[in-house]
């Protein structure tokens, strides 16, 4: 370990409000009482001696002695509770390889942060989710459960059971060791003819689900074995599809259908009546700091959260601070030629946007080659057009935001999930009039 991670590990302990600082000083206190009264049980004679003893040197070298003194017994102090700390932690979770300091951080500071609702799906959410959990702990996830294609589609249809894909991606996000839970669960299966196409985490999911009897059990118990920092709730447990009515006034059923068609929509509904929300859902919404809103596709992953009955009013009637998340592009056979405008329309016409505080819109430029590969794909970047004052009433927060990841061989535009939760916790009040938001680290 090199210096600089050792000294940010030290300093960790100094953040406020982490509980330690006052042991730390009663440790402190209690060896200074105790040589105090060793001192006075052998009748001075014990620090007189030490004292003759450092007198009888030249004054260099008993300045030199005292300084060494000094800096050894501070480290010993430090390292001394560290490894305490670290024994204890390890005795109370023997699997896990994270620092002292870093748990006595989670558990003090990041367990006291604002409780945040986000609303999405898709890979949109993930990356929210991602960032923020670097901020706080009381984190939840209100994901759609319509999608019906790819690996998902066919365990809904053979299994009987919700899509698990979206779950499972924001389950991955929040993961305390979300490098290697990735790489294992977003495994697909490429020989077996049954199983070809499936994602190991969709699998596990749905074997769980089986196992436990329920859907929302099942997320729960992977939940617990992922270790992950918040909670993930589908929107409901209701199995039901999307409709869209495209512009030519055509029906079309399904998530992938709507999402592959290429005509433009109209409106999207849900092929049931008063869908229940998934009662959690209502409760965390109300119970929220923060509702974040975005971002995912405008039609397949963000509004499907709202037809849900009771979710969008519950959304406008919350007391907590409201943020929209812009999308950095718009996708093909869905919000083709969208501006930001069109999509805060759209999107109004689903939840009431004056009862939402601000909207987060990316303000770094995207690369040549990222432009020219959208361009492709007939996609672009979704033009900043919103004005303040504007007719939803959101403050608008321009903020560098933009990463780029390699998604099966292609360089493709993403939020950067740090930078987003740094443009959250710099503007959003329940951040900042708490003052208890740390910087994320990756």
């Amino acid at each position: 370990m090199t210096l600089a991670p050792k000294l940010k590990s030290m300093l960790r302990w100094l953040t406020p409000g982490m509980r330690v600082k006052r042991w730390v000083a009663l440790l402190l206190a209690g060896a200074i009482l105790l040589v105090i009264a060793i001192d006075d049980l052998s009748a001075g004679r014990f620090i007189a001696a030490l004292h003759d003893a450092q007198h009888a040197l030249p004054p260099a070298w008993e300045w030199l002695i005292n300084t060494l003194m000094i800096l050894l017994g501070i480290a010993a102090l430090s390292v001394g509770l560290s490894r305490l700390l670290r024994s204890v932690a390890r005795g109370v979770a023997p699997g896990s390889s994270v620092r002292a300091s870093e748990h006595v951080y989670r558990t003090r500071i990041l367990e006291r942060a604002p409780n945040v609702v986000c609303i999405g799906g898709g890979t949109g959410m993930s990356t929210v989710l991602r960032g923020l959990k670097t901020l706080t702990t009381n984190l939840t996830a209100v994901v759609a459960v319509m999608d019906d294609g790819g690996s998902s589609g066919r365990i809904r249809e053979e299994l009987d059971m919700l899509p698990p894909g979206d779950i499972r991606n924001c389950l991955v996000a929040l993961a305390e060791d979300e490098q290697r839970i990735a790489h294992l669960f977003q495994h697909r299966f490429t020989k077996s003819a049954p199983l070809q196409g499936h994602s190991l985490g969709n699998l596990l999911l749905a074997g769980l689900t089986q196992a436990t009897g329920s859907f929302d059990r099942a997320i729960e118990e992977m939940s617990h074995i992922l270790d992950v920092r918040g909670r993930v709730l589908p929107a409901t447990l209701a199995d039901t599809h999307l409709v869209a009515i495209m512009d030519d006034r055509a029906r079309v059923v399904g998530e992938t259908a709507i999402a592959n068609d290429p005509r433009c929509i109209r409106e999207v509904f849900l092929d049931a009546d008063n869908v229940s929300a998934y009662e959690p859902v209502l409760d965390a919404i109300r119970d929220a700091d923060l509702i974040i809103l975005g971002p995912g596709s405008l039609y397949t992953s963000l509004i499907p959260n709202l037809l849900v009955k009771d979710i969008a009013a519950v959304v406008e009637a919350a007391s907590a601070e409201k943020i929209l998340v812009a999308n950095l592009m718009t996708q093909p056979g869905e919000t083709d030629g969208y501006t930001l405008r069109d999509h805060l329309s759209t999107l109004n016409r689903y939840v009431r946007l004056q009862r939402f505080d601000a909207i987060i819109v990316n303000a770094a430029p995207l690369s040549p080659s990222i432009l020219e590969r959208y361009r492709e794909e007939a996609a672009g970047p979704v033009l900043d057009d919103l004005t303040e004052p504007n007719a939803f009433g959101v403050r608008i927060i321009r903020e560098p935001i933009l990463g780029e990841l390699e998604i099966a061989g292609k360089l493709t535009a993403k939020h950067d999930p740090l930078l987003l939760a740094k443009a959250i916790a710099r503007h959003a009040r329940s951040f900042t009039q708490r003052g208890s938001w740390q910087r994320p680290t990756p």
